[in-house]
C-alpha cells in the first residue's frame, strides 16, 4: 500500500473514531467516568413554595432558584403518590407502591419493612455498576427493629433498612420527623439510645409522644443532614469511583420547627421560615459539591415527595398562618404553597402530587430552560440507569421510563402516568387529559369520596389547571379509553 493510501486510511480511521465518539452518549463513552448522582428529596414542599416556580411567593429560595437557573425545570412532574412512604418506595424502586401490600396511607416509625429483600433499588443497581452509594436523611420504608418480647430493644441493630437495600453508607431517621422513635441510625445501628421522653405537641411544632435520643434535636436535624451529606461528598470525591448520594430531607414536613436563626426571616410565620431553611440546606449541599470540585461531573436532581400540607383559603376574612401560627393554612394573598393547583398533600388533585423538579448536569442539560414533559418520580430509576450506563434487571423498575430524551428538547414517549391518593384513589394522566377514578379528593379536601366510585371526573388540564370543570359528559369516549388504560396498568405486575 502506498504511503498516501496509508495516510488516507489513517485519517479516515481517525475521523470515523471521532464521529463515533461524538454519537455516543456521554455516560457511555469509554473515556468518560459516569457522573456522580445527588438526589435530593424534600418532604412536603409544594410548587408554590419555590420562588422560581411562583414569582408571587414572598419566601426567599435563592438556592433552589439558582438550581433552576443552572438546570432544567420540569413543570409537569408528579409523585407516584400524594404521601410519603409510597412515593419513597416508587422513587427508589421504579415501581408503583400500590403493587405492594401498602394500598393506602403510610407506615410509622416502628413499621415493618415494606421492601422485599430481593426488590432492586436505585442503590442496588448503581452499586453493581461500580458506584459508591450513600443515604443521609429520612428513610420511612420500615426498619427491622429488634424486640425483647413485646418491647422494642433499641440496644440492637436494625435488621432491615437502607443498609440492606444497596446503600454502602447510611445515616437516617426512621420516618417523618413527627414519628417516634426519634433516633439517628448509622449503618443499621442507633447512634445513641433513646433515653429521653418526647412529649406530644401541636402544630406548628407537631410531634407525637415517644422516645428520643439525646443527639437528635428537632431544630438541628436539617443542619445535621447538610453536614453529613457534605462529609460524604468530600470523602467520595477523593476516590476514583463515582458516587450516588440520596438526601431525603425532613422539611418542610411537620414538625415546622425552623432553627432559631431563621425565626421571623420571612414574615410568613414558622412555615415560611422553615421553607427558607430547607432552601438553605439545599444550598449547603450544592456548596459541598463545589468545594469537592466535582460540580462538572455531578448530576443534581431536586424534587419533593408530594405537595404541601398548607392549605390556601380565598376568603379575605380567613385568619391564617401569618396571623395565627397554629393554623395550618394561608390566606391566598399571603402565600399559595401549592401554586395554582387544587387541593393539598394527600389529595388526588394536582396539589397532592405535582411537585418541583429540577435537574442540573453541566454541559449535558440546558441551563435555565423548562420542559413540559409529563414525568413521574418512578422514572428517576430508568433515567439514572441510562445516564450511568447501567444494566437494569428485567424484573426491576416495572414502572420506570427514562426521560433523558427531554435533555435535548425531544418529546417523551411513555405510558400514561398513574396518580394515587392517601386513601388509595387512582387517577390517570395522558397528554392534556386527567381522569379521576373516584368521586372526591381521596385525601383531605372535602368531599373525600371513595375510590372506583362514580361519578368520575375528567379534566382538560391544558385549559383548566385548577381542575374546576368536569368535562366527562362532553368527552365520554376519552373517559372510557383512559379508564380502560388505567385498569390495564393497575392489573400489570400485581
Amino acid at each position: 500500500m502506498s504511503p498516501i493510501n496509508v495516510c488516507s486510511s489513517a485519517i479516515a480511521a481517525c475521523l470515523l473514531s471521532l464521529v463515533s465518539s461524538m454519537l455516543l452518549p456521554a455516560a457511555a463513552s469509554a473515556d468518560t467516568t459516569p457522573p456522580n448522582v445527588v438526589l435530593i428529596l424534600a418532604d412536603d414542599m409544594g410548587s408554590g413554595d419555590v420562588h422560581a416556580l411562583n414569582p408571587d411567593s414572598k419566601i426567599p429560595t435563592p438556592h433552589l432558584d439558582r438550581l433552576a437557573g443552572e438546570g432544567l425545570t420540569y413543570t409537569d412532574a408528579h409523585t407516584p403518590s400524594s404521601v410519603c412512604t409510597p412515593t419513597r418506595y416508587g422513587l427508589l424502586t421504579g415501581r408503583y407502591c400500590w403493587r405492594t401490600r401498602l394500598k393506602s396511607g403510610v407506615i410509622n416509625g416502628y413499621g415493618a419493612p415494606l421492601m422485599q429483600p430481593d426488590r432492586i433499588t436505585i442503590a442496588d443497581m448503581l452499586k453493581k455498576s461500580g458506584y459508591q452509594t450513600g443515604i443521609v436523611g429520612k428513610w420511612h420504608l420500615g426498619l427491622g427493629f429488634a424486640k425483647n418480647g413485646k418491647e422494642f430493644d433499641f440496644t440492637q441493630p436494625v435488621s432491615d433498612g437502607a443498609h440492606t437495600h444497596g446503600f454502602d453508607s447510611s445515616f437516617i431517621i426512621p420516618a417523618s420527623l413527627d414519628f417516634p422513635p426519634y433516633v439517628y441510625i448509622r449503618d443499621g445501628e442507633l447512634t445513641q439510645f433513646p433515653s429521653l421522653p418526647q412529649p406530644a405537641s401541636n402544630f406548628p411544632g407537631y410531634l407525637r409522644k415517644g422516645e428520643r435520643s439525646p443527639d437528635l434535636i428537632m431544630e438541628n436535624v436539617l443542619d445535621d443532614i447538610a453536614r453529613e451529606a457534605g462529609t460524604y461528598i468530600a470523602q467520595q470525591a477523593k476516590t476514583d469511583a463515582p458516587f450516588f448520594l440520596y438526601v431525603p430531607l425532613t422539611g418542610p414536613h411537620k414538625p415546622v420547627i425552623p432553627h432559631p436563626r431563621y425565626h421571623g426571616k420571612t414574615e410568613l410565620g414558622p412555615y415560611g421560615d422553615f421553607v427558607m431553611q430547607v432552601d438553605e440546606t439545599v444550598g449547603q449541599i450544592m456548596q459541598s459539591i463545589d468545594d469537592a470540585d466535582v460540580r462538572e461531573n455531578t448530576i443534581v436532581i431536586y424534587t419533593s415527595d408530594n405537595g404541601s400540607f398548607m392549605r390556601c383559603n380565598e376568603d379575605p376574612d380567613y385568619v391564617g398562618h401569618v396571623e395565627d401560627p397554629s393554623v395550618q393554612g394561608y390566606r391566598a394573598e399571603h402565600h399559595r404553597a401549592n401554586g395554582p393547583y387544587r387541593g393539598t398533600k394527600a389529595d388526588i388533585w394536582e396539589a397532592g402530587h405535582r411537585v418541583p423538579f429540577f435537574v442540573r448536569w453541566p454541559d449535558h442539560v440546558p441551563a435555565g430552560e423548562q420542559s413540559a414533559a409529563t414525568i413521574c418520580l418512578t422514572d428517576v430509576f430508568a433515567t439514572v440507569a441510562e445516564i450511568a450506563g447501567a444494566e437494569v434487571d428485567p424484573k426491576a423498575a416495572e414502572d420506570s421510563y427514562s426521560f433523558t430524551a427531554t435533555f435535548d428538547g425531544k418529546s417523551l414517549e411513555r405510558p400514561p402516568v398513574i396518580h394515587h391518593s392517601v386513601s388509595g384513589m387512582f387517577a390517570i394522566r395522558e397528554g392534556k387529559w386527567k381522569l379521576v377514578l373516584g368521586n372526591g379528593s381521596g385525601g383531605r379536601e372535602a368531599p373525600r369520596g371513595k375510590r372506583d366510585t362514580r361519578p368520575y371526573k375528567l379534566f382538560d388540564l391544558s385549559t383548566d389547571i385548577g381542575e374546576t370543570k368536569n368535562v366527562i359528559d362532553d368527552h365520554p369516549e376519552v373517559a372510557d379509553r383512559l379508564e380502560k388504560a388505567c385498569m390495564a396498568i393497575r392489573n400489570q405486575g400485581i
